[in-house]
């Protein structure tokens, strides 16, 4: 662990916030410190109010933000004389306890000051930093830990047994803080938990957290316990249907679609396959706080079934104990070992499963280094329980509004890097779906920089360029929900005599051929998909009106939505529902270059402009036109509608 101050960055700090916005995200550029939320830090300062009087403010960091890229506006601005008074109380409910937070808060549109901002009030130091950093809760969570912990520290640290977060938890650290501290001391652990560090600059504070981590590390590899051998390389065993029904069940005990990402981490696999592994990770979480995003416990193998009644059981041995009555989260794991699939992570979107691989990758490691020191030993599940269900944590749920529709849903779109293709990545990101773009140009991985999105160059006329892609996907999400027939060439005016075999054959390939295959592979995976699957085929006006100079395309896209009425018939006994669109004229795509759309216009008798609006309502139809239909075509709406062919063409005189 090193320091990772830079004076010239430093100097370029305007004034104290900026050094505090500065130094926070020095901690937050390491993982082993904090990850996703995890941590905060604060700053105490003096500022005039409306009044024009000093006023003394603590600037916290707020819920919601993360360190490694928080700004000034993450920061929540307290004002510091009620959390020092708050401080004072012998009890205080956790409701009470952010309405205090929030009727303190010197700027109304501010973000929730961390809950635990009584405890940053309550340290007497300008700067305070707190981490949840790996080497320390690792030393925690093993039998003789606090020994350990007090042992290495002495006097640098205040040591505090574990209390749950929120008003007790700084209640609690502040009188040890009161009892123990010393004039050398420095930080404060807090058991099971985390660590503080305090100082009169960002420098000061920054640095001595970076020493007392760098202290646990090296205390870790002087026992023996920090070094860990790395796996053999090791490869995903891909077998589709198998991915997309795990997906399947435990989308189901969740009673939402979910994102199963398939992590291929390393790590995972020699731990998955460990003769001890169901025991040692069976035995709890490095922190309470992961429980929000990993649950307690990990699944071990597929066994879902079993994995939701154990949960079950676990909410009904704790609930009772509870003040209040609680309501019982989903029993689905967020975190699953496999022995083929190794390390695989839940999520109701591809950003949640992502937290949780980042999580589950840092539990391992301290997992190994524990049992490496005398043996894992982390907090007992009541302790756990206490935690993910927290007053707080429900009081979010019953907060929480309605998920985009297709939250937690795949979406595999062909054709994906320009024109009606892009705009569909574009219209299902927004409705909250992971998705897939395939295209055979290589500008499909820069479709889009969400990562919800993945780009897979691929030839869909090959049919192990198609297998790979699919395997890639379900790797990465799951499953395939949703699939987009898209792709589709256009290729220049010819008459039926000028029409030769080879590209008649060509455009077969690419309009017809590569979407009977695509439809025949990924079959398995709609079939799983947990909300029934969709298609949704982006035909052509063509088909009901074919153009002069047009054969093959026309055949083709003819052909295809033939395909999809035969589709239609065989699948909606799986709930697969599949229909077309028939769109004309869309000039801001692929398929139309300038030669084409000037040649079209010619054999019309029309300029270019006209020919572009040359429809009922007189309207240029667009690609982002068509992908909003297209994704409104796989929404409720349509739920009843399959095999259905719908233009969307602004009114053609010949399809009228």
């Amino acid at each position: 662990m090193h320091s990772l101050w830079n004076a010239t960055e430093a100097a370029a700090c305007t004034d104290d916030l900026a050094l505090r916005v500065y130094s926070s995200r020095l901690l937050g550029r390491d993982p082993s410190l904090v990850l996703h939320g995890g941590g905060n830090t604060s700053l105490k300062i003096i500022e005039k109010n409306l009044f024009g009087e000093d006023e003394e403010i603590l600037y916290v960091k707020g819920s919601g933000w993360n360190l490694a890229s928080i700004e000034a506006a993450g920061f929540a601005p307290v004002r510091l004389r009620p959390m020092l008074r708050l401080a004072q109380l012998d009890t205080l409910t956790d409701p009470q306890m952010v309405n205090e937070l929030k009727i303190n808060l010197v700027r109304a549109d501010a973000p929730t000051p961390s809950v635990e901002t009584i405890l940053h009030a309550a340290l007497p130091f300008r700067y305070v930093d707190h981490t949840h950093a790996d080497a320390v809760v690792t030393i925690c969570n093993t039998p003789d830990g606090l020994r350990r912990i007090t042992e290495l520290y002495g006097e640098l640290a205040v040591i505090v047994p574990y209390v749950m977060p929120g008003f007790d938890l700084a209640r609690v650290a502040c009188r040890s803080f009161v009892t123990q501290a010393k004039s050398q001391t420095i930080g404060m652990v807090l058991m099971n938990h985390g660590i503080f560090s305090f100082g009169d600059t960002a420098r000061e504070s920054y640095e001595r957290m970076i020493r007392l981590v760098d202290m646990a590390e090296t205390y870790l590899r002087e026992q023996g316990a920090w070094e860990l051998n790395e796996p053999a390389a090791q490869k995903s065993c891909c077998n589709r249907r198998e991915i997309g029904e795990l997906r399947h069940v435990i989308s189901v005990k969740a009673g939402r679609p979910m994102i199963l990402n398939v992590t291929g981490s390393q790590r995972g696999f020699k731990f998955a396959r460990r003769t001890d592994g169901a025991e040692i990770a069976g035995r709890g979480p490095v922190t309470p706080d992961h429980v929000l995003r990993t649950k307690a416990l990990p699944l071990i193998g597929r066994d879902v079934e079993g994995y939701a009644e154990i949960y079950r059981c676990y909410f009904q041995a704790h609930e009772p104990l509870a003040k209040e009555r609680k309501t019982m989260l989903d029993p689905a794991p967020r975190v699953i070992l496999d022995s083929e699939l190794g390390l695989c992570c839940v999520g109701g979107s591809t950003a949640e499963a992502s937290i949780v691989a980042d999580i589950y990758e840092h539990t391992m490691d301290c997992i190994l280094r524990a049992e490496r020191l005398g043996g894992w030993q982390p907090l007992p599940l009541g302790d756990l329980f206490a935690v993910e269900y927290w007053d707080l944590e429900q009081a979010k749920l019953k907060k929480s509004g309605k998920l985009p529709v297709f939250s937690g849903e795949i979406v595999l779109i062909t054709g994906a890097a320009s024109g009606i293709g892009k705009a569909c990545v574009e219209s299902f990101l927004r409705r909250g779906a992971s998705v897939v773009g395939l295209d055979i140009s290589s500008k499909i991985s820069s479709v889009s920089s969400s990562s919800a999105f993945l780009g897979l160059q691929c030839d869909i006329t090959d049919e192990v360029q198609i297998a790979a892609a699919l395997d890639q996907a379900v790797l990465r999400f799951g499953g395939i929900d949703i699939l987009v027939l898209n792709a589709g060439m256009f290729p220049a005016s010819k008459t039926v005599a000028e029409l030769s075999c080879e590209e008649w054959r060509r455009v077969m390939a690419v309009n017809l051929d590569a979407n009977l295959i695509l439809l025949r592979e990924t079959h398995p995976l709609l079939k799983t998909a947990p909300g029934k699957g969709r298609v949704v085929v982006i035909g052509s006006k063509n088909v009901p009106a074919p153009g002069p100079g047009a054969a093959a395309y026309s055949a083709s896209k003819a052909a295809l939505t033939q395909l999809m009425r035969v589709t239609a018939l065989e699948w909606g006994k799986d709930g697969i529902r599949i229909n077309a669109l028939h769109p004309n004229a869309i000039f801001d795509t692929g398929i139309w270059t300038d030669e084409i759309l000037q040649a079209r216009a010619k054999h019309y008798g029309l300029t270019v402009q006209k020919y572009k609006t040359n429809n009922l309502l007189g309207v240029e139809v667009q690609s982002r036109d068509v992908a909003e239909l297209a994704a409104e075509m796989c929404g409720p709406f349509f739920a009843c509608t399959t095999a259905a062919q719908l233009p969307i063409d602004g009114g053609n005189e010949r399809v009228v």
